[in-house]
């Protein structure tokens, strides 16, 4: 195939193609080689959870008292207890909705007023909110948000830049409440009719945002969102916002219950007000795979970890993992991980243990259609929704994207001419050549799958 070109000597390649029907191997390259998956890693956590959690599994999040209510007032703090659920987001207006609903409810129980603080309960997880071998200069982007019990806008706080009225005046810089990050304002008012160019660094030293760079003058301001520090304390205050923007007075502040404690042992048991379930996981699976969503696989490693009882920790979820997979026959030593996303350069796959997952999923009659419909498809939606366009693939092969730094992926599905579907996983390393060439290689080599036929 096209994997010999002289063009990636100095990469490596890691592929595996074989028949669902006969079982047969069609090609293989280093097929066995363990080799950095990026983002396939997404394939091994969603088969575990659908394995575990079953599709229709729910996260729970529930808003809980333990004062009384007298004369419209909760006398004390109102706690939001969080499952994990990641959908709580700007994705379809589900957050808007949310609050509102819960607003709603705080009413219908008699509450007008909140004397004590919002409080965010997350003990359903552990706090280790970022994963092994996470890189420190991309934990400002969303793409590095740490997950947590409780997860609101996918924490993500936004960041806005809004140029001053005069040339060469600092721009004004404000970031969402409850991101946990003071900023450093070193971003100026440049020329009008001129590009707009500001970058944003996260310390390592302390919780600091430095902001950097122009805004054209007369300008609408940019929108930027970046990775908030304790994903708790961002959805109290975002809760408490949403409140007082609601109707409902609340007299304290937003506080994460790990901070306080000691001062609740011996409290009253809470009672639940209102509990919301999440879309199923048939439903977030869907933006999990095709949008390559990370805090998503991270939250459903911890979920799977908690699934048996206990903490949701990494650890937990890494032992599912390796159990399911042992389950179906992968063997232990080909492949190395170190969380559920595949942002981690510690992870390490062979392209035969994502075909054998795959394979898995595909076969199984209580994963298939769920586990399918979540993939990308080529030239229609998704990761590859502009690739494969005009070939024998599109709308044809769906398949899991992965990208980090000199590293490519591409796992999933196609026919071929004689309408046999073929599994096959591309695992691209260590290369040298712009990552645009590279997947063109692999767009190749799964256009050529699609043309094959055995007449």
């Amino acid at each position: 195939m096209v994997f010999g070109a002289p063009i990636m000597a100095r990469g490596v390649w890691g592929v595996d193609v074989r028949s669902l029907q006969t079982g047969e191997q069609l090609y293989a390259r280093d097929a066995d080689r363990l080799m950095m998956p990026a983002s396939n890693t997404k394939i091994l956590t969603l088969a575990t959870a659908a394995e575990l959690l079953g599709w229709d599994h729910r996260f729970t999040t529930t808003l809980e008292a333990s004062a009384p209510i007298e004369d419209g007032i909760l006398k004390g703090d109102l706690f939001v207890r969080g499952g994990g659920d990641p959908t709580i987001n700007t994705r379809n207006d589900r957050a808007a909705a949310v609050l509102t609903e819960w607003a709603n409810a705080l009413r219908a129980a008699g509450i007008k007023e909140i004397a004590g603080r919002i409080v965010g309960d997350d003990q359903m997880f552990d706090d280790e909110g970022l994963g092994s071998g996470w890189s420190w200069d991309y934990l400002q982007f969303g793409y590095a948000a740490p997950v947590g019990a409780l997860q609101f806008n996918e924490n993500l706080a936004r960041l806005s830049i809004t140029p001053a009225g005069q040339q060469g005046d600092p721009a004004a810089v404000t970031l969402s409440a409850g991101a946990g990050l003071q900023f450093v304002n070193r971003v100026t008012t440049g020329p009008a009719n001129t590009t707009s160019d500001v970058a944003y660094r996260r310390r390592l030293d302390a919780p600091i945002l430095e902001v950097t760079g122009t805004v054209a003058s007369g300008s609408a301001p940019l929108q930027r969102t970046v990775a908030v520090v304790n994903p708790t304390l961002f959805f109290a205050q975002s809760l408490r916002d949403a409140l007082v923007e609601r109707g409902i007075r609340v007299e304290g502040a937003a506080i994460d219950l790990d901070d306080i404690a000691t001062e609740l042992v011996g409290t009253a048991e809470r009672r639940v007000l209102v509990s919301t379930q999440s879309p199923t996981l048939r439903e977030i699976a869907t933006v999990l795979m095709k949008v390559s969503q990370n805090l998503y696989a991270e939250t459903l490693l911890k979920a799977i970890g908690a699934a048996r009882g206990g903490l949701g920790t990494i650890e937990g979820g890494m032992s599912q993992v390796r159990s399911t997979l042992t389950a179906w026959e992968v063997p232990a030593d080909a492949y190395i991980l170190a969380d559920g996303s595949g942002l981690s350069r510690y992870n390490y796959v062979t392209a035969r243990t994502l075909t054998t997952v795959l394979e898995r999923m595909f076969k199984d009659p209580r994963h298939h259609d769920a586990f399918y419909a979540s993939l990308p498809i080529a030239g229609k939606d998704g990761t590859i929704g502009t690739r494969l366009r005009r070939t024998r693939a599109e709308g044809n092969a769906v398949a899991k994207t992965g990208s980090i730094a000199n590293v490519r992926t591409l796992s999933g599905f196609v026919r071929d001419r004689d309408g046999e579907t073929l599994v096959f996983a591309i695992l691209a390393n260590d290369f040298v050549i712009p990552a645009a060439t590279v997947n063109w290689i692999a767009d190749v080599a799964v256009e050529h799958l699609a043309n094959f036929t055995r007449r």
